[in-house]
């Protein structure tokens, strides 16, 4: 499948991660309706996400799995910086997926002091994905970092979950490239493609979106 085959309207459109620069880019070409519960976490295996749609995310960010790590980043706001307020990583060491955005660094308190509030919001976003990939008519999820064998697992998987149709976008990263490569993979539902190494290049960001677009 090519780029040109995936630029249509789509119901829903949906970041996969591997982090949050997926979801910042469809937001600011007005393709991004809702806040996802992979949207601002760092997710580096595709494989790990797939055993994460696949359980239908149970056990997500369990606190009994989630461990403060070194590092830290800033608190978001649905991707937006709205207070120069610092945040903890936290990782989720069931699914090895990391919170960056989401405990705030607050003096004198635990990282876990706003868990509640925090799980409150996950599940809601959570409860909200299933919903709207369910329902859609055609989806289309896009993620950051994947090789061929997780691309075709993805694609099983979304097949017991998604009712209508789908499609999945997948932007490999390659140090130096200076333009967007296709990739045939051969696979229907599937496009690949290679992409500079820079996750927030606008041109990158908009030669592969232009031409894609939300039905209402």
């Amino acid at each position: 499948m090519n780029l040109q085959n995936i630029k249509r309207p789509y119901d829903v459109i949906v970041s996969l991660g591997n982090a949050c620069h997926p979801a910042m880019k469809l937001r600011e070409h007005n393709l991004r309706t809702f806040s996802g519960p992979l949207d601002w976490c760092y997710s580096p295996s595709l494989s790990d996400v797939n055993r994460l749609l696949q359980n239908n995310f149970k056990g997500f960010m369990d606190l009994k799995n989630m461990h403060l790590i070194d590092g830290s980043d800033h608190l978001l706001k649905d991707g937006i910086f709205t207070q120069p307020i610092k945040s903890y990583y936290v990782r989720d060491s069931y699914y090895n997926i990391l919170s960056v955005h989401d405990f705030p660094v607050i003096p004198n308190q635990e990282w876990s002091a706003t868990y509640p509030s925090y799980k409150e919001r996950l599940n809601h976003r959570i409860d909200r994905f299933l919903e709207k990939i369910t329902n859609g008519q055609f989806i289309l999820f896009v993620r950051w970092s994947a090789n061929y064998n997780q691309a075709v697992e993805l694609r099983s998987i979304l097949s017991q979950m998604v009712k209508g149709q789908f499609n999945i976008l997948i932007l490999n990263p390659v140090d130096g490239l200076q333009k967007v490569n296709e990739k045939n993979w051969e696979v229907d539902n599937i496009c690949a493609v290679e992409v500079s190494n820079l996750p927030f290049d606008n041109s990158t960001w908009n030669y592969i979106l232009n031409g894609i677009t939300l039905t209402s």
